[in-house]
Formats: structure tokens, C-alpha cells, sequence
């Protein structure tokens, strides 16, 4: 294992974050302000409380969860596509390294970044609610898990796109909807019979009911289960990226 490899892909990808780091971190911040304005004020007024949990404090989870997805996405997928659009992506692949290096260094600078824009939000949410973690371990866990794997799948697309058009449509027109449909905002348990089946279906809903469970101890699906299908999704994208760079698959266009 190159760990120096590792090293430098991953102080290289932090930098860029902390050159610009009002912007990363004043947008977020100010998209939290306005969800709590928007949600908690407006529709807070006429829902109290979702399963006992007061409603401002009950959308938390859901936007931590948002921006991590979003933001793990984005930051892997920019992260690797740059070096493919510039060229410069052939340096690792003639570099003494392997693919586990690479990713490592790209993968952990994009979920470090979510993972901070995250606890940026959490500590925003305490001046509007009070919001009590019932299970700080497992809520670390969900957020490291939930942050890796989604910069895996971010890494994936960032292999695959062609162009910066392919590199921004599934997290707008795939990730973002899911997110939203996933319970980021409401119970599934208070959508009617035939809808909440549909809303299970949904992976990302394990995720959030997980992430919410560690909070609040109330769980749209068992924890377990939450557990394992992030557990999949992380040996999927691995396996994936493992044989990308085996074949070399839209690397060496």
C-alpha cells in the first residue's frame, strides 16, 4: 500500500475545499437556514409532531442526509473527472499505484467534505431546535458509511461521464429525487398502505430511517436492515470501481 500516494491525492483534493471554504461552507449553512425557514416554520405550524418528535427537529436527519449525498456525489465525481477532462488522469494510471490508492485518496477527500458540511448543519440546527442524539455511535457510523459509500458511487460517475452534462445528471435528476422521496421530510408511516410499499422500495429511505433511527429511536425499517443495504451498496461500488480499473472502461478514451 502506497500510503504517500494516498497522502497527496487526498491533501490535493482537501485543498481546493479550504481555498474556497466560505463557499462551501456559507451555502450549506444558508440552505439549512432556509429549509428550517420554509419546513419547519411553515408546514411545522401545522404538523406539531411526526411519531412524538417535534417536526423542526424531526427534518434534521433528513437534511444532513440531503447534503451528504449531494455533496459526496458531486465533490467524488468532480474530483476524478478533472484529471480525466485535462489529461492528466494517465499520471496515476503509469504512477506507482494501484487503484485502491487512488480511490482512497479521491473517495476520503470527498466524504471528509460531506462529513463536515454535515456536522456544520448539525451545529446550525441547535439555534432553531433542540435536537437530542439518542445514539451518537451509530449516528457517526450512518454518516461515515452513508459518506463513503455515495463518494464511491460519485467516483463511479465521475469515471463514466464523458462531459460535465453526463457528470451533473444523475445527482439532479437521480440522487436529489430519491432524496426527497426517501422520507428526508416526512415518516413513510404516514403515507397511505399502497404508497408507503412504493416508498420502500426506495434505497435511500434505509439510509435516512437509519441515519433518524440514531437519533430519535424510531425507524421506518429495521436498523439492521439500514445497515445492510449501505453495507451493500460500499462492496458494490468497490467491486465496480476494483473492475474499471481492471479494464481500463472509459480511462484510457
Amino acid at each position: 500500500m502506497n500510503w504517500q500516494a494516498v497522502r497527496t491525492i487526498y491533501h490535493h483534493e482537501m485543498s481546493r475545499f479550504f481555498r474556497t471554504t466560505w463557499q462551501s461552507l456559507a451555502s450549506p449553512v444558508l440552505s439549512t437556514v432556509l429549509y428550517f425557514v420554509v419546513f419547519g416554520a411553515a408546514i411545522g405550524g401545522r404538523i406539531q409532531s411526526v411519531e412524538g418528535v417535534a417536526y423542526g427537529a424531526f427534518i434534521v436527519p433528513g437534511l444532513m442526509m440531503l447534503t451528504v449525498l449531494q455533496q459526496s456525489v458531486s465533490n467524488a465525481s468532480f474530483g476524478i473527472f478533472f484529471p480525466k477532462f485535462s489529461g492528466t488522469v494517465y499520471e496515476f494510471l503509469v504512477a506507482p499505484t494501484g487503484w485502491i490508492e487512488v480511490t482512497m485518496g479521491f473517495v476520503g477527500a470527498a466524504a471528509s467534505k460531506a462529513m463536515l458540511i454535515a456536522v456544520v448543519i448539525l451545529l446550525t440546527s441547535f439555534f432553531f431546535v433542540g435536537v437530542h442524539i439518542a445514539h451518537p455511535f451509530w449516528m457517526a457510523a450512518f454518516l461515515i458509511m452513508t459518506a463513503i459509500s455515495f463518494s464511491l458511487l460519485g467516483f463511479i460517475i465521475g469515471l463514466w461521464a464523458r462531459n460535465f452534462e453526463q457528470l451533473q445528471i444523475v445527482p439532479l435528476m437521480v440522487i436529489t429525487p430519491l432524496v426527497f422521496l426517501g422520507g428526508a421530510f416526512y415518516s413513510a408511516s404516514m403515507l397511505p398502505p399502497f404508497w408507503e410499499a412504493v416508498a420502500k422500495l426506495n434505497p435511500v429511505l434505509y439510509l435516512i430511517s437509519g441515519f433518524r433511527w440514531s437519533f430519535f429511536d424510531i425507524a421506518d425499517v429495521p436498523v439492521k436492515v439500514s445497515l445492510l443495504a449501505v453495507s451493500v451498496m460500499l462492496v458494490i461500488c468497490l467491486f465496480l470501481i476494483r473492475q474499471i480499473f481492471a479494464t481500463g472502461w472509459r480511462l484510457r478514451e
